[in-house]
């Protein structure tokens, strides 16, 4: 059952890591409401607010091979007309570019995804919703994308399924995997909801699942609105852990129950944020996942049109190498994904979204080379 602490959750350890303490004296989280049901998993301590320094718990599990670079992948696709939106579907080019112009892309070095088919959506989504959006039709199933509802779009939506799966599938290889798309969590399986139509990240677990590649997986979702599609889509899965740290006090109204949801008060900063996600983070960790697909939304930046934290851009940059470091320090291969991002500049987004797929390119190259 998931339960509202309001009170400090021991982590049953026997040891208490760094963050613990940190945490005690914290004040940034309106509320944690933890799942149960899924094996091995702990309660967290609640807390947010001023800190110094946060850290990971110890290692448990050896590091495993990773015998590939990590790769990029993205598609033209992805830049479909929506009209005068809020949504800078522009942001995926100017990305790909600014990962070429530091060098960390070769011109034409980006996996490029297969065509979805209808077989791969329905790893995640039911098939009279998929009729929906195949025939065009405005339905209570696809009205509430707040999107318009084309092919090119659909198929936009689609192709970002195939490109989170693909990197999903290289990250196993190589440890890690950057995808210059997807994190579109607010899908259901049956319906859309919040700028999005299809669930990547559903799609991708589900998919790697049906192929046995995976047992156990984990979602890490730190985008500023709830992944409520994806909380959804995994509630009754105990081999999938997923977690939203998200800005409490905004949409989705009501919220999913992910398997542990950190709900921040606005205009939480670098430091509570960073203090929050550390033991959440441990919970990732206890489920030993064989994969995490990371939700990497530039929206808790302090400037964004439709999130209300105020994270700096050095404070995502923390945010991105906790969890990307920690993942490849226990060998877990990982795969990043945009999210959301609306700053008033998009220049400033797009810096948000390729500082973190530079990191896991540079970390996952280093971690190879150690």
């Amino acid at each position: 059952e998931h339960q509202q602490h309001a009170a400090h959750a021991d982590i049953e350890r026997g040891e208490t890591p760094r963050h613990e303490a940190l945490l005690e004296s914290a004040d940034g989280a309106d509320g944690i409401r933890s799942g149960g049901g899924h094996e091995g998993t702990r309660s967290v301590a609640e807390g947010g607010g001023a800190s110094q320094s946060w850290t990971y718990a110890g290692l448990w599990w050896h590091p495993r091979p990773m015998p590939g670079p990590p790769v990029v992948v993205t598609s033209s696709q992805y830049a479909c007309d929506i009209g005068m939106h809020v949504f800078p579907t522009e942001k995926y080019a100017l990305v790909r570019k600014s990962l070429e112009t530091s060098g960390h892309l070769a011109p034409g070095g980006a996996l490029e995804p297969p065509a979805p088919s209808r077989e791969l959506l329905t790893a995640a989504h039911e098939e009279a919703y998929l009729d929906d959006l195949a025939m065009l039709r405005w339905t209570p199933r696809t009205q509430y994308s707040e999107l318009p509802l084309t092919h090119e779009v659909v198929h936009a939506f689609s192709c970002g399924a195939a490109g989170t799966t693909l990197a999903a599938r290289e990250a196993l290889e190589r440890g890690a995997a950057a995808h210059v798309g997807g994190g579109l969590h607010h899908a259901y399986a049956g319906h859309a909801e919040g700028f999005c139509y299809i669930n990547d990240l559903a799609v991708a677990v589900r998919v790697l699942q049906r192929e046995q590649r995976i047992g156990r997986a984990a979602i890490v979702d730190l985008d500023v609105h709830q992944g409520n599609g994806t909380a959804h889509i995994f509630r009754d899965d105990p081999e999938v852990f997923t977690l939203s740290i998200h800005q409490e006090h905004n949409y989705p109204s009501p919220k999913e129950h992910s398997d542990l949801d950190v709900g921040l008060r606005d205009s939480t900063e670098d430091d509570a944020y960073l203090a929050a996600l550390a033991p959440a983070l441990d919970r990732v960790w206890a489920h030993q996942p064989d994969l995490v697909l990371y939700q990497a939304g530039a929206d808790p930046f302090h400037e964004d049109q439709l999130g209300g934290l105020a994270l700096t851009f050095a404070g995502l940059e923390a945010r991105d190498r906790m969890v990307i470091e920690g993942c490849l320090a226990r060998g877990i291969p990982v795969v990043t994904t945009l999210g959301g991002g609306y700053a008033r500049r998009v220049e400033d987004t797009v810096r948000i979204h390729a500082t973190t797929c530079r990191l896991a390119l540079e970390l996952g190259a280093a971690r190879r080379q150690a």
